[in-house]
């Protein structure tokens, strides 16, 4: 088995959380019990095991100091009715770049619960994160949810994760220019940062540092230049951050990530105005893992149009220390695929609407059918990513696009996909080769021919789509396919046999709920 980091485990085993990530955008969640069930109902449509929603900071602490806790522990019974489990996203301090979620308390008092201060002396919208009092009152808040989620759920541990603060970073500015912050930014840049820059050698903070003259100390303008500003607010909110999930993680310990509205944006990409100054983009991620250490995983949002523009993004998120984990998908779920196969994520999170009567828009459906497709082959991802056996295919890639039919190459095997013109669903899925003859798919709008490789010194097999008279090249090598599912114990289960006429110019998969197994004979 790869070794991959699965940050996230249920009776001490790896769990792979798919599912619905929900928020109601002009409210909250749990308003009520009649709407959250509709959630939980849609979360089983697409065969989800995990619901991801948001627990909101003013909600919980209506007045200082006293809390009311029915909307956490709504969720967590509806959970465990529907069977499936949680994770909270703690919408705090910041949501967005802003502060629509502290309590009123704090809103009320701007004296003592700082604000961020613009270059131009006025205050934004988003709290500071230069101030103790603010610091102090979401640790204690959020140490609270931590105590009473392991009071009511530590045993069950229907509650697998938590998300700390929702993209944080300031909206408006490049940094805090109040009294606090302008006293940081003008005293020495921690000692710890440039020692640990030093020793990477390498990195985006390394490079500005270089850029700006690698002197040995300094304030923040001296040695980051330009950046000084956003370099110093990723170091403060990762700080501040770190305090909270070390808080929380001391009542109850089980992951804690952060997303992240990613920097890359198709206009100017200006800290404070195109993302939130401040957060874990790319350029400041080792920031937030060497001032951020009780946080086990930063989460990029995908949000990105394209697969060349999507990789370039992704892969300074995927390391050793930080496994790919998605809670934000793009309404397409463009790349989803490539995702789960080429970057081993270990979670994936999709967004789809309800109506009233608790249908999903029509334009939405295709999000309920890929999150099927993965919920099938689950099994097989906790077992095989990370060793090259799984493949991901998605229409439209850079290449391929308005074709109908594309290669592939596997372990002893030439495939040949195809995608119907009958049918206008944009083809994706995923095809996992467990051994060399036999091989799981499970997708939408594919079908899929396989031929042994040629091999040197025998009689050559025909190429995919050559004419071959001995075995026409619209026939299969197959032995036996079967459209099934796996069981509870990861066992394969047959549901339907196919042959003959079925496997004419290669095997269709099956629906999206179900897996396609293809047993082939050399």
């Amino acid at each position: 088995m790869a070794n991959i980091n699965r940050i996230f485990k249920v009776n001490g085993k790896p769990f792979f959380p798919i599912g619905r990530h929900h928020l109601y955008m002009g409210g909250y969640t749990a308003w009520n019990e009649a709407e959250s069930e509709m959630s939980f109902k849609g979360l089983k449509m697409c065969n989800g095991n995990t619901m991801c929603v948001p627990i909101y900071w003013d909600q919980i602490e209506p007045e200082k100091g006293k809390y009311d806790f029915a909307s956490v522990d709504t969720l967590i019974k509806l959970s465990r009715k529907y069977e499936v489990k949680l994770i909270f996203l703690w919408f705090a301090h910041w949501k967005n770049g802003v502060m629509d979620f502290a309590p009123g308390y704090m809103k009320a008092d701007p004296n003592k619960y700082k604000r961020v201060t613009a270059q131009t002396g006025g205050t934004l919208w988003v709290l500071s994160s230069h101030c103790k009092a603010n610091l102090e009152a979401d640790k204690k808040a959020f140490t609270a949810v931590c105590r009473h989620i392991k009071d009511v759920d530590g045993k069950e541990q229907t509650v697998i994760g938590l998300q700390i603060e929702n993209e944080p970073g300031i909206l408006g500015s490049e940094r805090d220019y109040g009294s606090e912050a302008e006293a940081e930014f003008n005293a020495a840049v921690p000692a710890k940062l440039l020692s640990a820059m030093k020793v990477a050698g390498e990195g985006k903070e390394y490079d500005i540092w270089q850029k700006a003259g690698g002197k040995a100390s300094g304030s923040w303008p001296e040695i980051f230049g330009a950046d000084a500003g956003e370099m110093m607010t990723a170091w403060s909110i990762a700080s501040f951050i770190n305090e909270v999930a070390k808080a929380g993680k001391a009542v109850y310990n089980i992951p804690m990530f952060v997303n992240v509205w990613c920097m890359e944006q198709p206009w100017w990409l200006i800290p404070g105005e195109a993302y939130p100054s401040g957060g874990a983009v790319n350029k400041v991620i080792n920031i937030y893992k060497w001032f951020a250490p009780y946080i086990d995983l930063l989460a990029p949002d995908n949000f990105q149009p394209d697969r060349i523009n999507h990789n370039a993004v992704y892969t300074n998120y995927v390391r050793d220390d930080n496994p790919l984990f998605i809670v934000e998908s793009h309404p397409n779920l463009n790349c989803m695929m490539y995702d789960i196969a080429d970057f081993n994520a270990i979670g994936y999170f999709v967004h789809f609407k309800q109506l009233p009567d608790g249908s999903v828009p029509p334009e939405q459906q295709r999000r309920i059918s890929l999150t099927r497709v993965v919920a099938a082959m689950l099994p097989l991802l906790l077992k095989y990513q990370g060793t090259g056996k799984v493949h991901a295919i998605e229409e439209g890639d850079p290449g391929i696009h308005g074709r109908l039919k594309y290669p592939m190459e596997f372990d002893g095997y030439l495939g040949l996909i195809e995608f119907s013109e009958r049918n206008p669903e944009r083809g994706s899925g995923l095809i996992v080769q467990a051994a060399k003859n036999e091989f799981y798919a499970a997708g939408i709008n594919i079908r899929l021919m396989l031929r042994p490789k040629p091999v040197m010194g025998k009689t050559p097999v025909a190429l995919l789509g050559a004419v071959d008279l001995s075995h026409p090249s619209f026939c299969n090598y197959t032995d036996r396919v079967d459209w099934g599912h796996f069981d509870k114990n990861g066992k394969f289960v047959s549901d339907v046999r196919r042959n003959g006429d079925d496997m004419r110019g290669g095997v269709w998969v099956g629906p999206d709920n179900t897996v396609t197994r293809i047993i082939t004979s050399d």
